[in-house]
């Protein structure tokens, strides 16, 4: 009876470490690219994303551009980040998504946005990472670059 108990110890000890690693294991997301319709300054993406996870556009635009980025969401749920061209994107140590590279100020990690517009720095491919505040949240992205 001892063995099989230790074999039943060991087998659920395996199965936790897998599924631990599984998670720290999943590959990057790489982000849906956000384009217009031809002659249009402007457009719109959406979905959900579920609580803890993390929904990733790109946009090119230039420097000296005007960037507007309006969310919106039937639960007032949703916000979003931006980030300048050549941010990294990769996990923490817990599997958690990361981004390493300079946030727009006042759309920045940790700042709860659903609006926000200025004048783009730089020349590139800008990210925007939308997540939830609370729960699962359904949203809807517009974005204006003039």
């Amino acid at each position: 009876m001892t063995r099989a108990l230790s074999f039943i110890v060991s087998l659920l000890v395996l199965s936790m470490v897998l599924t631990l690693g599984a998670r720290a294991a999943e590959p990057v997301p790489t982000p849906k690219p956000i384009f217009f319709a031809r002659g249009s300054s402007s457009g719109t993406v959406g979905g959900h994303v579920l609580r803890g996870e993390r929904a990733l556009y790109s946009l090119k635009a230039a420097a000296g551009q005007t960037l507007t980025v309006t969310i919106t969401t039937p639960d007032d749920n949703a916000v979003f980040q931006i980030y300048q061209p050549d941010t990294a994107i990769g996990r923490d140590a817990d599997g958690l998504l990361e981004f390493k590279g300079t946030a727009l100020h006042g759309a920045a990690d940790g700042e709860d946005a659903t609006r926000w517009s200025g004048r783009l720095p730089r020349a590139g491919t800008y990210l925007i990472v939308v997540g939830s505040t609370r729960g699962n949240a359904r949203y809807s992205v517009d974005v204006k670059v003039e």
